[in-house]
């Protein structure tokens, strides 16, 4: 009898040692899938300095430092690899939505080049496309216009630039901004290549930005996610708990009609207006 507890006692152990040796390689193999760089902070006095000394913050912006917070999160990277330098400046009432896209893109294995603020690049956007970054804050006006972009409020995103580009038509020639993109002008209706926007429309939308710049005709600006532009002006003029607190219904309203279509990937174009009566899919910058 001792002789079979002894069986006994090691059975268990060994099953007890199977078990703990399977939970260890589900972690190993999760860690990598993990965001050990999520989180929310506020925007330093340094910080904001900084961004005034490389033109990203002007002398009289429509949201300052108090109202932006930096996004830091982790990503899947081109090469296959996490990395954990994720940075990104946005509003402060979509700061926990963007962190919570970017935390989807990751499980999703969704490539991200690389997501800098815009600090990194003197507030030169030509720059930052160039160098395929994803981006957000940035104290300017829309491309080629005169009327402030959604990225001056911190709620507009840029989403691989090369794999996305921006479209433009002049004299009957197409301009294709950044021209690393070019061989990504053709959007596929079927198959789509790695790091292309139409993947994560979705993404964006349960989470507030329910407008795509590649649903517009001219221009055509497939990596930019954005509010609407009332929205956004609504928004700033808030304090931070009530802008908050509209964000969230207006992210809670789409969800709840999206519930009822359970079987489109795409966001349902009634959802977006019942959501945003200003956000159709047919806007502009």
């Amino acid at each position: 009898m001792p002789h079979v507890g002894r069986g006994v006692r090691c059975n268990f152990c060994l099953a007890v040692f199977v078990v703990f040796s399977a939970v260890l390689t589900g972690l190993a193999i999760a860690q990598p899938m993990q965001g050990v760089a999520d989180a929310i902070a506020p925007i330093s006095a340094a910080f904001c300095a900084d961004m005034r000394t490389h033109h990203v913050l002007g002398s009289d912006p429509k949201v300052g430092c108090e109202r932006l917070r930096l996004v830091k999160f982790s990503y899947f990277g081109f090469d296959d690899k996490i990395h954990d330098d994720g940075e990104m400046v946005v509003m402060d009432a979509a700061a926990t939505h963007v962190l919570r896209i970017f935390e989807r893109l990751r499980k999703m294995r969704f490539p991200i080049s690389k997501a800098r603020p815009m600090n990194d690049y003197d507030g030169d956007d030509d720059a930052s496309t160039r160098d395929n970054n994803s981006s957000a804050f940035n104290d300017r006006n829309v491309a080629g216009g005169n009327s402030l972009s959604l990225h001056a409020y911190g709620l507009a995103i840029d989403l691989n630039p090369v794999q996305n580009p921006y479209l433009t038509r002049s004299g009957g020639a197409l301009r294709i901004d950044p021209a690393a993109g070019a061989g990504y002008i053709k959007r596929p209706s079927l198959r789509l290549r790695s790091g292309m926007a139409e993947a994560v429309i979705r993404v964006f939308a349960d989470d507030g930005f329910l407008i795509w710049g590649g649903y517009w005709h001219e221009p055509i600006d497939y990596q930019h996610f954005q509010t609407s532009r009332k929205l956004a002006a609504r928004l700033a003029g808030l304090s931070a708990s009530e802008a908050t607190q509209s964000f969230d219904r207006v992210v809670d309203s789409f969800r709840a009609c999206q519930r009822k279509y359970p079987r489109e990937a795409l966001p349902n174009p009634g959802c977006l207006i019942q959501a945003d009566p200003s956000a159709g899919v047919a806007g502009t910058p």
